[in-house]
């Protein structure tokens, strides 16, 4: 009776492995599409709001980046948001994060390995984000490095002597963050440039 227990629980806990992620996954895109099917204060058919919204949004893109006028409205709208005292922070750093990871400036695709420890030797991954600190640190040879959090959206920025830091191989932008983010348990084992 005892054994049986035992493996029904490991059957158990082996099927909640499988359907969590699924599970998870199925709720976040539910939750999304309902969120952004509400935005539209008219009565509609599900799914209506949704796609009402995802080409307004796609519109908007469209104008700032093709029509000298759209160009010209949301670039006086950014520097009135980004002048705003108690705004511009907000705005500031919302815009920052969302270029580093989608915009023209993408920012985290240099993914490296730097040493954060002598004794034991420690590396971790990271993302290379400015090449050269001297002139805030009056050093030559430092660079800023952005290391991602496990499991979180989270992660902190070194100052690491540009010795301590080794270009990932094999390994793109995508895989590297993925890679930092699981804890290192998904996808290939990067490799260290020499």
């Amino acid at each position: 009776m005892n054994g049986t227990f035992q493996y029904l629980t490991k059957l158990f806990f082996r099927g909640l492995v499988i359907l969590a992620p699924i599970g998870v996954t199925a709720y976040a895109l539910f939750f999304i599409f309902q969120s952004v099917d509400n935005l539209v204060p008219f009565d509609l058919p599900p799914g209506v709001g949704f796609i009402i919204v995802i080409f307004l949004v796609a519109f908007i893109g469209f104008l700032g980046t093709r029509f000298f006028f759209g160009r010209w409205i949301f670039e006086a709208l950014d520097y009135l948001l980004e002048h705003t005292p108690g705004i511009k922070f907000i705005y500031s750093s919302v815009k920052e994060i969302l270029d580093s990871f989608m915009g023209d400036k993408k920012k985290f695709n240099d993914p490296v390995w730097v040493k954060v420890q002598d004794n034991p030797e420690t590396w971790r991954i990271g993302f290379l984000t400015q090449k050269k600190m001297q002139d805030a640190f009056l050093d030559e040879g430092l660079v800023a490095v952005y290391l991602p959090h496990s499991y979180a959206i989270s992660g902190w920025v070194i100052i690491a002597k540009e010795t301590s830091v080794r270009p990932v191989k094999n390994m793109n932008a995508v895989e590297a963050m993925k890679f930092a983010v699981s804890g290192g348990v998904t996808g290939n084992i990067p490799e260290v440039k020499k």
